[in-house]
């Protein structure tokens, strides 16, 4: 007799920067999410889903928790609540040197929703540390389980992904077999972008940029990408260009690459860039760039 098949949803959250987004790729086996080391990288719930014969774990990588200050994080606030709303289990990801924040941390003492808390980062704390933070944390918030992991170099991730399996209902699958995602290639060839210019640029310009891609064409042998890149202001504009359009230049060689990797073909991409006034503090704006419904 086969085994009951499970499935559920996973979301992953916890503060900015404390690896989720590496510790999803890790666990998809596939790059979805971008990564950098810039708070906020991550915007929206990206879905990313692990199949096996008996099982089926739709995870979803989420952005980091913080205080909204302006609409994008208000927006990007309301990911996180649908998606701990949405949850059959939350992967509760931490980093070894981080402390409890109450105002942050309190919605997850009174979810009835199953904890898996993971001590990240492990590689850079070691024995007496890992050990006295999982029992820092037990005491907090008390989670069914803590795995003390590095998503960086996969250290325990095969642990994470036993404790999943053992904490899923028994369901049938939620989507195809052969499905690694909810989102569109449109979506990852704007956020392999992005990434770019998170990489290449410093200061208010990577978090004053949006990425629409216009057209997304593909051929037999290419595919080919028109993107506009959205700056908040004029001289931002400036800056993204570089002089010569140097700067706009190195992106889009960058991405090129790295689109090419990913959909395993040719690219051909085109980029521009437009101003679009204060697009982070204006729900219609957020609503253009897929934010807001």
């Amino acid at each position: 007799m086969s085994p009951p098949h499970k499935a559920g949803f996973v979301s992953i959250v916890g503060k900015p920067n404390v690896g989720k987004s590496t510790l999803m790729n890790k666990l998809v086996g596939e790059n979805l999410s971008i990564i950098t080391a810039k708070a906020q990288t991550t915007r929206h719930r990206i879905m990313g889903i692990l199949n096996g014969e008996d099982f089926q774990i739709v995870y979803s990588d989420t952005p980091g928790i913080l205080e909204p200050k302006y609409e994008l994080q208000q927006a990007m606030m309301t990911y996180v609540k649908v998606s701990l709303e949405d949850a059959d289990l939350i992967l509760l990801v931490v980093e070894a040197g981080e402390k409890y924040d109450e105002e942050l941390f309190a919605r997850f003492k009174v979810l009835s929703t199953p904890i898996l808390l993971l001590i990240n980062k492990t590689d850079k704390a070691r024995g007496p540390v890992v050990e006295e933070k999982v029992r820092y944390w037990k005491e907090l918030l008390n989670p069914k389980q803590i795995i003390p992991v590095s998503a960086l170099t996969g250290e325990n991730v095969d642990r994470v992904l036993t404790a999943i399996k053992d904490l899923l209902p028994e369901h049938p699958g939620y989507y195809p077999k052969d499905d690694l995602t909810d989102r569109s290639e449109r979506f990852f060839a704007s956020e392999i972008i992005r990434e770019k210019i998170l990489l290449n640029y410093e200061q208010e310009i990577p978090y004053s940029v949006e990425v629409g891609i216009e057209s997304f064409k593909d051929e037999e042998t290419i595919i080919r990408i028109r993107a506009v890149i959205y700056v908040e202001r004029e001289s931002q504009k400036g800056i993204l260009i570089g002089k010569g359009g140097g700067s706009l230049k190195k992106v889009g060689t960058e991405a090129r690459i790295d689109l090419e990797k990913f959909f395993a073909k040719k690219i051909f991409l085109e980029t521009r860039v437009k101003v679009s006034d204060n697009w982070r503090k204006q729900k219609q704006k957020l609503k253009q760039f897929g934010y807001l419904d």
